[in-house]
């Protein structure tokens, strides 16, 4: 297959738009995507009530991947999930876009353990409508004294859980959703919930089956919730413009989705589950580009409420598996969601009906100084320093009242760093002012948020110098006083080998310094020990549900820190394909009873990271962002520090002095950027 990248350059940023897939793992195309629409067309299976709910990448096999050489030809496949809306029937079909036709059709069978498809979008936009229509709703409303605002109000869909004694919800296909008042044109509705006031809908048969009304719910708090502006301003004026400035443009190239920068190599993928996948990393060590990670992505996440109200109990939403994260995705903006010298990556999905959907400049990837790499003063007073820097690769969903932006950081030093970012509005309720409430923080008279959780689950396909590593737990270990601590001050480390699945079920333990180690089972570095990388995390809570509940069954991956498994192509989705309406135990619970070898083997590491969020008055109305994360750093991977022939000045030549004199005392820094010399750089020249 050829390519012409189609390319647009704009002042300060590039925007790329996949056109032709140039690489098996290239994103959809809009031409794909139709081609997908029409072969199931043809096929039958696009009829008048079948929507595409879900459509991915199948990836080649490694084998395949290994052999492929650029500028050979390559399948493309897709993976379709079609809902019947007359009867909630799911199939799965693989479609060849290359060939144009059906390679495999199979009808789910529905059980409770498989769950549902993810939601729709014109399911969003149906809920309200239904529940608008519903007697028992309008007169709730008119008995709580909303009645005016009956057209105007939010009726939210929302993914509805799962539990057992509920029996009206058995075999159903169905949204729970709470109303918000929007007291006047252009208002946050979140600001407005109406407590206590639940109504299920099922969407296959369209129509509200139960309505729960407490009667003795709290009055909607009325204060407003905006948060532009014209709210919140006078627009503060005491800060300075900061410009990012890259005269001589990026350090990195982009060929398709292939991007190199500095001693990196990788490419650049995106779907409408996952959101942003980046694969086939590696490291450029001297001739040879050392795999480093396989596969990367952020395949799933959980946000369980710990609330005991019949409004929230329910609430453990899974946004990729239940409403795609990627599907959900932002255009991104220069000099707001990202600075400098930007490329950006256009996207595609699909919607209900299977048609594309351009997603504009969802990927944004530029450079950022990191501060000091390192620097040391010898013992004459000569300082030597070196500036950080790294290549950032990042994207943001935005699912219902709540933002989350993944970002991912390269850095000079072979390390990588995933960040998570949660901000938007928080999830709120009704209260009495002033009462005491233990799940609860009353942020706004009245308003209050209840306690609950953000578990990310990012799955790392490792491959350190190849596909044959080995798993291992390093954690500090004290030295009792005695023959081996005469003195009492020593201690060492612990190394165990994680040689099954079973074993590498792991927490956190930030008092031991506990930390992850992938081994290659195969190269050594120059001191005779294996090359290795470590996953390093932040080791905050997991899953706080107890045992017995249904979201302990449903979100059972997040009860740890760590999953290790050995590589098997059909394992993605750490919940199950279908977490919506799930009973649970689907994906990792299931996948690691075979208690598979991982000990040189192709291993996938699962890390489960995210804050658990007591919410506070300073989160209202919008959310300053919440950072959580985790490294993946080289240990004994390379031969000594790779960043030591770094320039000793990280910035362009027309910013340094031509003497090295400037106002910051002699380090070649302006105070506005300009040449030594100029009437504002004061070094006297």
């Amino acid at each position: 297959m050829t390519h012409t990248p189609d390319t647009t350059h704009t002042r300060g940023k590039r925007v790329s738009t996949p056109t032709t897939a140039q690489h098996p793992l290239d994103p959809f195309t809009a031409n794909e995507i139709a081609t997908v629409r029409d072969v199931l067309t043809a096929a039958g299976l696009m009829t008048e009530h079948v929507r595409m709910a879900m459509l991915l990448p199948v990836d080649p096999s490694k084998a395949a991947l290994a052999k492929w050489r650029p500028g050979k030809a390559f399948e493309r496949k897709a993976a379709v999930t079609l809902l019947d809306r007359s009867d909630g029937t799911h199939t799965e079909v693989i479609v060849s876009i290359t060939k144009q036709g059906v390679v495999k059709q199979t009808v789910l069978p529905h059980t409770p353990e498989r769950g549902q498809a993810a939601v729709l979008m014109e399911e969003f936009f149906e809920v309200g409508d239904l529940v608008k229509a519903n007697p028992e709703w309008r007169a709730s409303m008119e008995r709580r004294g909303y009645g005016e605002y009956i057209d105007t109000a939010f009726c939210s869909p929302l993914a509805p859980g799962y539990f057992e004694d509920e029996p009206e919800d058995e075999g159903r296909r169905y949204l729970r959703s709470l109303t918000y008042l929007i007291p006047n044109e252009g208002d946050s509705p979140w600001a407005h919930p109406v407590e206590g006031l639940i109504v299920k809908v099922d969407m296959t048969e369209r129509k509200v089956f139960k309505v729960y009304d407490d009667p003795n719910a709290p009055a909607t708090p009325m204060a407003h919730g905006n948060y532009d502006l014209e709210a919140q301003g006078p627009e503060r004026t005491s800060l300075k413009p900061i410009d990012i400035t890259m005269p001589e443009g990026p350090s990195f190239s982009v060929d398709g989705n292939n991007v190199q920068w500095e001693n990196w190599k990788l490419h650049v993928g995106f779907n409408s589950r996952e959101g942003l996948v980046l694969s086939n990393i590696s490291w450029t060590d001297g001739d040879e580009d050392r795999p480093v990670l396989t596969r990367a992505s952020v395949p799933e996440m959980v946000v369980p409420y710990g609330d005991v109200d019949e409004t929230r109990y329910w609430v453990s939403y899974f946004d990729a598996g239940e409403y795609l994260l990627g599907r959900n995705a932002n255009p991104l903006s220069l000099g707001c969601d990202c600075l400098g010298v930007i490329h950006y990556f256009d996207g595609f999905v699909n919607d209900d009906h299977g048609n594309p959907v351009k997603l504009d400049q969802v990927i944004c990837m530029h450079e950022e100084d990191y501060g000091i790499q390192w620097k040391h003063t010898d013992l004459d007073g000569n300082p030597d320093v070196r500036r950080s820097r790294r290549l950032v690769i990042s994207y943001f969903a935005t699912v219902g009242n709540y933002d989350y932006g993944f970002f991912w950081y390269f850095y000079l030093d072979g390390s990588i760093q995933v960040e998570a970012k949660a901000t938007g509005v928080v999830f709120a309720g009704s209260g009495i002012p002033g009462a005491a409430n233990a799940h609860n923080t009353e942020m706004a008279p009245g308003l209050l948020a209840p306690v609950h959780q953000h578990i990310f689950s990012a799955r790392l396909d490792v491959a350190i110098d190849g596909e044959d590593n080995t798993l291992h737990e390093i954690e500090a270990v004290p030295i009792p006083r005695g023959p081996l601590n005469p003195r009492g001050n020593a201690f060492t480390w612990s190394n165990t080998q994680l040689k099954r699945e079973l074993d590498a079920q792991r927490l956190a333990n930030g008092l031991a310094s506990r930390v992850w180690e992938v081994r290659s089972a195969h190269r050594k570095n120059h001191t005779g020990k294996p090359t290795a990388y470590w996953l390093i995390p932040e080791g905050k809570s997991m899953l706080l549900a107890q045992p017995d509940s249904s979201v302990y069954a449903r979100a059972n991956f997040a009860t740890k820190h760590l999953w290790g498994t050995q590589y098997a192509e059909n394992e993605i989705f750490p919940a199950g394909i279908f977490p919506s309406q799930s009973s649970g135990w689907q994906g990792l619970p299931t996948w690691t009873k075979k208690n598979r070898s991982l000990d040189g083997e192709d291993l996938v590491l699962w890390h489960q990271f995210g804050p658990t969020h007591f919410p506070r008055t300073e989160d209202w109305p919008v959310m300053p962002v919440d950072y959580s994360g985790f490294w993946f750093k080289p240990h004994g991977f390379l031969d000594k520090n790779p960043t030591m022939n770094l320039p000793q000045d990280a910035r362009s030549a027309c910013a340094m002095s031509e003497a090295g004199c400037c106002s910051d005392g002699g380090c070649g820094c302006c105070s506005d950027g300009c040449k030594c010399g100029s009437e504002n750089c004061g070094c006297g020249k």
